[in-house]
């Protein structure tokens, strides 16, 4: 299956070891971050895992549930968990899914032949509250995942879900945003009383909306 934006997160069941989930009743109303990682025991993934815990607060903010996959065994990342918050200094606060069967790595095109025929890529999917796919990110085993960049992503989403506005290069949480084209300039009044700056009639910078 070929997921594309804007489509809905296929939905299944599996052992997590926060217990047995259905994924879209796990969601429930929150926004969800999907990731695979290789294999366990593995330093990357360590390293990954770790910080994903630490980020715990920033995703709660932000409405957000992280949750984990690896084509291992529900076992192993019982006893991998222990590594993890020995060497990272924090223990997981977040499920992960035990794909032994491949059959959610396979639903959500984790396994790239050409990469490994075995063991998923690094993919992200931010998947928001109407369970539509948001966000789609591909990174190889050898490179760990900016997930600093993820929450950036969620910011941009979140924020321009409830403005008419988008986010310009390099955009962080706080900084000025752009009005989207399709509001004209009278409507543009109404939503942004206090004026923009107009660098081109397409190009409006406004604050961003609080």
């Amino acid at each position: 299956m070929t997921l594309r934006l804007g489509d809905i997160a296929p939905d299944f069941e599996a052992d997590t070891t926060e217990g047995r989930i259905r994924f879209h009743d796990w969601l429930g109303t929150s926004w969800g971050v999907l990731f695979s990682h290789p294999k366990n025991y593995t330093p990357v993934c360590t390293t990954e895992l770790g910080y994903t815990a630490r980020l715990k607060g920033e995703f709660d903010k932000r409405n957000v549930k992280a949750i984990g996959l690896s084509v291992d065994k529900l076992e192993d990342h019982h006893g991998w968990s222990k590594d993890i918050e020995q060497t990272q200094g924090v223990a997981l606060n977040f499920p992960l899914i035990a794909d032994a069967d491949k059959k959610v790595a396979n639903l959500y095109d984790m396994i790239h032949p050409n990469a490994s025929d075995t063991f998923t890529v690094r993919s992200v999917f931010v998947i928001d509250h109407n369970k539509k796919i948001r966000l789609q990110l591909t990174y190889p085993a050898s490179t760990g995942r900016n997930f600093d960049e993820i929450l950036r992503v969620i910011d941009s989403l979140q924020l321009t879900d409830k403005y008419k506005v988008a986010t310009p290069v390099n955009w962080k949480q706080g900084e000025d945003v752009i009005i989207v084209p399709a509001v004209n300039n009278e409507d543009a009044k109404k939503l942004f009383p206090a004026g923009w700056k107009e660098l081109k009639p397409y190009l409006r910078i406004v604050p961003q909306p609080k």
